[in-house]
């Protein structure tokens, strides 16, 4: 499991680098500015999430249930909430938004949310 962190956290991290030089010069002549900025917002997220990754993976064993459910609900969790707002941003610029993006950046948005819940029971639960 920790691999699974390292290798994810650095996918994530790797691409999230990639897409920002991307949106910050070539899709900066293709997209309006509250578009570009949905899409530095899914960049932001994702390497927020990557470098959390890589702390979870050399910080932790991961190998709790506890511990899985939180990793898996980082990477699911991401993936989700970052990559729909890159297709609903570049799809908008295209004139042919993918509605049915729209419910998934939040669906993303709330396993982040249930990730760092999980983070957070686990610091707590070593307070008891």
């Amino acid at each position: 499991m920790v691999l699974i962190a390292h290798i994810m956290g650095s996918l994530y991290g790797l691409l999230a680098v990639v897409f920002g030089a991307f949106g910050a010069h070539a899709l900066k002549k293709t997209l309006n500015e509250q578009q570009l900025k949905s899409f530095e917002t899914g960049v932001k997220y994702q390497m927020y999430h990557a470098i959390l990754l890589l702390v979870l993976g050399f910080n932790l064993n991961l190998d709790s249930s506890l511990e899985r459910y939180m990793v898996y609900s980082f990477i699911i969790g991401t993936f989700l909430f970052s990559f729909s707002i890159y297709g609903l941003s570049i799809s908008a610029a295209k004139g042919r938004k993918i509605k049915a993006l729209g419910p998934i950046t939040p669906l993303g948005g709330l396993l982040l949310v249930l990730g760092w819940a999980l983070l957070l029971y686990s610091f707590v639960q070593n307070l008891v």
